[in-house]
């Protein structure tokens, strides 16, 4: 009788088992990475030059590319103190890992000083920014999901000079974020 039972449940299980592999996440799809692989530090996953005001190095680690758009992660030297305009991501959260320098960090009403090993949580919907205090830093930060991230610094990376406040905010905006106040005073 329990054979029965179990070959009858199987039975009725497998039409459910069929609906769910047609609509996987999209995390397990064909075109996902299915390989490791290695970025040196200082080096870019596929040897982009980006470098945010002609000074810092903002090199891809692991592209949107390589995770269906689920997450990209970037390394930045900073070479200069300051740092972007207080802005909202309305469709990603951030985290931030300090290697190196001192940062200040902005999150909605909260300030926090980061030194080296120290990590935040940026959420999404909450305007954040951060400041570079030491004239040497280095951090890697990521977006989940990437959105246009990779394209946003590519084009900052592609200005000869400091956008005006109006060009930023556009730059912003074309990529799914919103300015929403300065950068941070120090």
């Amino acid at each position: 009788m329990q054979r029965r039972k179990f070959l009858s449940t199987a039975a009725l299980t497998m039409p459910v088992l069929a609906f769910a592999s047609k609509n996987l996440p999209a995390t397990t799809k064909a075109s996902r990475m299915r390989k490791g692989f290695v970025v040196k530090s200082n080096q870019s996953r596929f040897g982009e030059q980006t470098k945010l005001g002609g000074k810092s190095p903002n090199d891809i680690k692991v592209s949107s590319k390589d995770t269906d758009g689920d997450l990209t992660i970037f390394e930045y030297t900073g070479n200069e103190k300051g740092g972007p305009p207080l802005h909202i991501h309305p469709k990603q959260d951030e985290i931030f890992f300090i290697m190196s320098g001192t940062f200040l960090f902005k999150v909605g009403d909260d300030q926090h000083t980061l030194t080296t090993g120290d990590t935040i949580f940026l959420p999404r919907n909450v305007p954040h920014t951060w400041a570079q205090l030491t004239d040497q830093g280095k951090m890697y930060f990521q977006f989940q999901p990437s959105g246009k991230m990779e394209d946003f610094f590519r084009v900052l990376g592609s200005l000869k000079g400091a956008p005006s406040p109006e060009q930023g905010a556009k730059i912003f905006a074309d990529h799914d974020m919103q300015v929403v106040g300065p950068p941070l005073a120090f």
